[in-house]
């Protein structure tokens, strides 16, 4: 696995000195250079979108997780999205973090109802979205025909497959092929505790949607907030490097930018893809190619600041969560030294 993660990322930074190679270290330095102290502004001003995609994952949170403070849920997404950052396969390894670190009182189906909820009102962000900006925006810019049909298309086909993992998960589907494989004998008993992980699982969904039907909705409305948060970076950006900036070109960039996204989200690693397809928004709008490629490395270095920050709180959190079970673990010992001593073993 060690070996593939490499050879993943090998080839995503191979792809972005390519880049850099026919754009030309020269000009891209020059418009790094521009960008000066005015990049510490860009990383936090895209930093801010954290505070919606937070408040969003709070509708996502059941059981006792809805009681967590603000500030907790922030530090949990924040270190799971570091995690996407810094590693490849889709940005699944940030999403078992985010469980991971929810589930440390023992509420494992809460918390992996929680991401998968999230996971879905982020899909339906990005698509209403992108539909919206296209509207709204797209339609005033003269893009190439052939791009307007794979947006169209594309746009309708992720529709249906998030329509779809909606209707998994309100009807407790999700576990619906483990289970089956159990009731015909098939994968042993590990096979059967995952299915039966998977019938909590279900349930918890079933329960989320059948008593809090606004939540899901008000999800995606948060989520959707920060994607057009995300307009504020990006016409600062061109006001620093370019004139006469917009912020109706600014959200044609982050529109075309988040339909990109959604389109290659199956791809085990965004670098180098991440820059191209910036550099290509630029080219369709009339910039400079130089001027994308630089905008895609501001994204990737923000990116990788907010990771170091992300992994810092990481490592705090697992510090906290490991004393919290100490503690626990010496209380149910002096109760009860059998159920202590279980309790040690798995510390």
């Amino acid at each position: 696995m060690k070996k593939l993660h490499t050879a993943i990322v090998a080839s995503g930074v191979l792809l972005l000195a390519f880049l850099i190679y026919r754009i030309g270290p020269a000009s891209l330095w020059q418009n790094l250079a521009l960008l000066g102290w005015g990049f510490l502004s860009l990383t936090l001003l895209d930093g801010m979108a954290e505070f919606f995609h937070t408040h969003a994952w709070r509708h996502c949170l059941s059981g006792p997780h809805r009681s967590l403070p603000f500030f907790r849920v922030f530090s949990i997404r924040l270190a799971g999205s570091s995690i996407n950052h810094l590693t490849p396969f889709a940005g699944l390894g940030g999403e078992v973090t985010k469980g991971f670190l929810l589930a440390s009182n023992e509420t494992g189906p809460d918390a992996a109802t929680a991401v998968i909820i999230d996971k879905l009102s982020v899909a339906l962000a990005q698509l209403i979205f992108v539909v919206g900006g296209s509207l709204a925006v797209l339609w005033k810019i003269a893009l190439p025909r052939g791009l307007w049909i794979a947006l169209i298309s594309g746009t309708a086909l992720l529709a249906a497959g998030v329509v779809g993992f909606l209707v998994v998960q309100k009807y407790g589907k999700l576990g619906a092929v483990v289970r089956w494989c159990v009731a015909h004998r098939v994968g042993g008993s590990g096979l059967e505790r995952t299915a039966r992980h998977m019938t909590h699982v279900d349930r918890a969904l079933q329960s989320f949607y059948r008593t809090r039907p606004l939540d899901l909705p008000l999800a995606t409305f948060w989520h959707i907030l920060g994607m057009v948060w995300s307009i504020i970076p990006a016409f600062y950006f061109l006001t620093l490097l370019t004139k006469g900036a917009s912020l109706s070109v600014a959200a044609a960039i982050v529109c075309l930018g988040t339909w990109f996204n959604l389109v290659t989200f199956a791809l085990p690693v965004d670098i180098g893809v991440q820059e191209t397809t910036r550099l290509i928004i630029f080219r369709m709008l009339g910039f400079p190619s130089a001027l994308g490629l630089t905008y895609g490395i501001a994204i990737r270095l923000e990116q990788l600041f907010w990771a170091g920050v992300g992994l810092a709180v990481y490592a705090i959190l697992v510090v906290k969560m490991r004393k919290r079970r100490i503690a626990l673990t010496k209380e149910a010992g002096d109760k009860n030294p059998e159920k202590g001593e279980a309790l040690w073993k798995r510390v």
